[in-house]
């Protein structure tokens, strides 16, 4: 049973499904406590909700996503995920065998029916990787299902005409490690899991360019007419920063977002990363980069300084650490 504490002014939901009540309106035991540790109490996207037990048919929607579950060892906890198959290799990650043992929903989008299918009783998810109005799948709508909702946390809204981000990256990927930890009572596991991406990023930034020699890094995702990139709240800053860049476009109080590539060009960029997903290969972004007449003058195109990470390097995941190690290798080499 999960209780939720109701933010101020807001309407009290009356759920069925997987017993969702507002904090406070009876005992705080009941069934399934957990020896103790249940009930818990977390903020998430700002809002705080209170579990009696850990969620045991967890849905989650994409590839960075699905591999925090993963890491987190989480996957008996899980009734499946969601995602294109355009993520690359699975077969190859330190998690496959979570994807070996879970089931893979839809290559599809995810969407209401699929959740009910599943008897889902936790969704997780986030703005724009799988919640949204224009679909009709959000936390809101979830609710009204009796199903509950956790909100990557990379995703949460900051009131700014829909921008996305409340912290650093690398923040957003270590709060929802630690607070999955204490919703599933693996917080000895979340801790461990940190600890040793803190290590990771300790060597990398022994190989990081530094001071003057840190080159300018502009991350493209893709677009012909705008290229679509990352702002300071997407992971891509963290891993172009600590890997030792200076991420050009650290200024853009969002997450992911698009610019005019006059921005681009007036910036000159002395590295690209390249986000390898979709239809669109990297090869493709590459030979577009590269032929593309107003970038011509731009001293990445100029030198061919273009590198090539995948999506799941690039959103929060995981794998961010190791990408930042992977990155900072190539700007040692290379250098400005």
């Amino acid at each position: 049973m999960i209780r939720r504490l109701a933010l101020v002014g807001a309407l009290v939901l009356s759920l069925a499904g997987c017993g969702a009540r507002v904090a406070g309106d009876g005992d705080r035991g009941g069934a399934g406590s957990g020896g103790g540790h249940y009930p818990v109490t977390i903020t998430n996207c700002g809002q705080e909700k209170t579990f009696d037990r850990a969620p045991r048919r967890v849905v989650t929607n994409d590839v960075g996503i699905t591999e925090i579950m993963f890491a987190l060892g989480l996957a008996d906890h899980m009734a499946g995920y969601v995602m294109p198959d355009d993520k690359g290799d699975l077969d190859g990650v330190p998690w496959k065998d979570g994807y070996r043992r879970t089931t893979w929903l839809s290559k599809e989008r995810i969407t209401k029916e699929l959740v009910l299918d599943a008897r889902a009783d936790l969704v997780f998810a986030g703005w724009n990787y799988g919640f949204s109005e224009e679909t009709g799948l959000t936390p809101a709508a979830l609710d009204r299902l009796g199903i509950d909702s956790y909100l990557l946390t990379e995703s949460c809204r900051n009131g700014r005409n829909g921008a996305r981000g409340v912290m650093s990256p690398l923040d957003a990927l270590y709060t929802d490690l630690r607070t999955l930890g204490k919703i599933f009572d693996v917080e000895e596991r979340a801790e461990k899991l940190i600890g040793g991406f803190e290590e990771q990023l300790a060597e990398a930034a022994a190989r990081a360019p530094r001071g003057k020699d840190r080159p300018r890094v502009f991350l493209y995702d893709d677009g012909r007419d705008k290229p679509l990139t990352s702002g300071r709240y997407a992971g891509p800053h963290d891993i172009i920063t600590r890997a030792g860049g200076d991420h050009i476009m650290k200024d853009l109080e969002d997450s992911w977002t698009t610019v005019g590539w006059e921005t681009v060009v007036e910036r000159d960029p002395e590295v690209i990363v390249i986000n390898d997903y979709g239809d669109t290969t990297a090869e493709q972004k590459r030979s577009f980069l590269k032929s593309y007449p107003p970038l011509a003058g731009v001293s990445a195109i100029r030198n061919d300084r273009i590198f090539v990470l995948q999506y799941v390097d690039l959103v929060e995941s995981p794998r961010n650490p190791a990408a930042v190690a992977t990155l900072a290798s190539y700007l040692g080499r290379t250098g400005s």
